[in-house]
């Protein structure tokens, strides 16, 4: 705990890493747990009373039978025995090139941290032995680690196609997605598959019992169908698989009462395939036979929640429940054949419940990496779900989600188009990027004090440099003022608060080194992203957005190089004038 003694008041610090390398600032830091990296919790949120404790086990408790312990605590395989996964090496103390990649991209791990991790169940790097040898760069998904974001897409029988698809792999890698998912259930979904793997950068992941059931019913599903299609995207080169092994037949009478029923497609697939055989799940029967197929290539397991629920009316109910327990057992026995595993989770979930259910993942799962949709946090926003997700995205990764599958505004609704891709991108590049901050993850903050300062200093092109989106930025800028002035056209230059703190010289705000300007500049044209975004929002005039776009100098009056309205080359009553006369010109709302 931390006290300002003069304001009688008590902060709540639990010791979490201060996430500005340097301390920047007059913030006393994260009110985070103390950083555990190497124990159950890495990075952490303070556990509210009465939420469950964090499993006393990891992967070296399940390990497979053949293997030895001896007197120092170090296991060993057996003679012959040859590494394949990432969990395999880091068990025998071997670091990888993929785990010294993790460590250069994770600057606040070091290469030893990931791999302990990853021996202990509680990090994966989803790296196919196939697809690293295209244009795959090697990440991780753990606590310890940065939060990632998945973005999902995949043709469907009704709209898309391969060349759509590589279009918004490309697009999602360009707006952050750390990992891609090719849900295609509609046109040439092989090729599809494989054009998306020779041309991704990230890991991709997919949803095997779609293309099982081509051209057949899921009734006429059979183990070895299974067994051959895993193959064949594990050749391929998919990095991991999310299987739907933990739905069993028992479970099937505790969702008869739910308001939507199973929202999963592999869940209700599998549900119609137990009730048609009256047998159980397919998936978990042969769950070793898929550990062997998986193990050959090291895919990840991604072990689905078939039965997250889809309306908030549904959450947190005996299903859900039963199946992560279900979910804890079939991780465990992942872990013994050596296969790296992650946890799926919900899903639609009221905002109170999400720390309980982020929680009660790391006991019954033993702290593998979870890995959750949303949770969308309101169900009455169709069209806003990127929005309404997010903000339940940005909790769970506070207390516990290691990656975020994104939500788009198609949610619900039809399949994302590229823009789609790109408001869902970035909806979560915010949550995740929020929840690192909030753990206390060393150096995640940096960047947005340096964009502090840049917007103390007015420095508006280093403050466009610095944004996630830097066209978007400065064409929103630009709608109102296209001109670089040292005030924005919200306050206008006698109320600008910033102009005004970075006036007064007691202040140290705007006067950090490196973000004053020298001189007045000119601010560039439009790009083309930037012009189509002003188009898009109908709100200048076509003539005023080309003028903006041409940006002649003569059209900001800077025919010296100098912006007539900045106010250090003119009064204020000029200032104002130049601004009002910008303002004016656009239509009335």
């Amino acid at each position: 705990m931390a006290a300002y003694p003069d304001l009688d008041l008590i902060l709540p610090m639990h010791g979490a890493a201060n996430p500005s390398s340097g301390a920047q600032g007059t913030s006393p830091g994260s009110f985070a747990a103390r950083p555990d990296v190497g124990g159950p919790r890495a990075y952490s949120s303070p556990d509210t009373p009465g939420m469950p404790a964090p499993s006393t086990k990891t992967a070296w408790d399940f390990m497979p039978d053949d293997w030895t312990r001896d007197a120092d605590g170090r296991w060993h395989a057996p003679e012959g025995f040859e590494p394949v996964t990432q969990l395999e090496h880091a068990r025998l103390g071997h670091i990888t090139a993929e785990m010294r990649r993790v460590a250069e991209r994770e600057p606040h791990l070091t290469a030893e941290q990931v791999r302990d991790e990853i021996a202990a169940g509680r990090m994966i790097i989803p790296a196919n032995r196939v697809h690293l040898g295209y244009r795959l760069d090697p990440m991780a998904i753990g606590r310890a680690s940065r939060t990632k974001v998945n973005a999902n897409m995949g043709a469907s029988p009704v709209s898309s196609g391969t060349q759509d698809e590589v279009e918004k792999l490309e697009w999602a890698e360009r707006w952050g997605a750390d990992t891609v998912m090719d849900l295609s259930t509609g046109g040439d979904l092989d090729a599809c598959r494989d054009a998306i793997l020779r041309n991704s950068t990230v890991p991709i992941g997919t949803v095997p019992i779609y293309s099982m059931i081509l051209g057949r019913k899921i009734e006429d599903l059979g183990y070895e169908h299974i067994l051959e299609t895993l193959l064949h995207q594990a050749q391929q080169g998919v990095d991991y698989f999310t299987i739907h092994a933990g739905v069993l037949r028992e479970h099937l009478t505790m969702v008869k009462d739910r308001l939507i029923g199973i929202v999963s497609r592999g869940g209700s697939l599998l549900a119609k395939w137990m009730l048609h055989h009256r047998a159980e799940n397919p998936m978990y029967t042969i769950f070793e036979d898929i550990c062997d197929v998986m193990r050959r290539y090291d895919v990840s397991f991604s072990l689905g929640d078939g039965l997250r629920p889809g309306g908030l009316a549904d959450a947190s109910d005996v299903a859900q429940l039963a199946e992560l327990r279900t979910l804890g057992e079939l991780t465990e026995r992942a872990w013994k054949k050596g296969v790296q595993v992650m946890i799926e989770g919900p899903g639609h979930m009221p905002f109170d419940q999400i720390e309980y259910n982020m929680k009660v993942q790391r006991t019954l799962c033993h702290g593998a990496p979870f890995y959750v949709l949303g949770p969308l946090v309101t169900d009455i926003f169709p069209g806003y779900d990127h929005i309404t997700s997010c903000i339940g995205a940005t909790a769970a990764a506070w207390h516990g989600a290691s990656m975020l599958c994104y939500v788009t505004p198609k949610e619900h609704l039809g399949l994302p188009k590229k823009d789609d891709v790109k408001q869902g991108c970035i909806a979560y590049k915010i949550a995740a990027h929020s929840a690192d901050i909030a753990l206390g993850i060393p150096g995640t903050r940096d960047r947005d004090d340096e964009l502090t300062k840049a917007r103390a200093a007015l420095n508006w092109e280093r403050h466009f440099e610095l944004s996630f989106d830097p066209d978007f930025a400065r064409a929103l800028h630009d709608e109102d003022l296209d001109v670089d002035t040292d005030f924005c056209a919200m306050c206008g230059h006698d109320w600008c608060s910033v102009r005004i703190s970075k006036e007064i010289v007691e202040f140290a705000s705007g006067k950090a080194p490196g973000f004053a300007r020298e001189r007045v500049m000119r601010s560039p044209g439009l790009t083309d992203d930037a012009r189509a975004t002003l188009e898009a929002r109908g709100v200048l005039p076509p003539e005023m957005i080309h003028q903006l776009a041409s940006r002649t100098r003569s059209a900001v009056g800077a025919d010296q190089g100098k912006a007539a309205c900045h106010s250090d080359l003119a009064d204020d009553s000029r200032a104002e004038k130049i601004l009002a006369s910008r303002l004016d010109t656009q239509p009335a709302a």
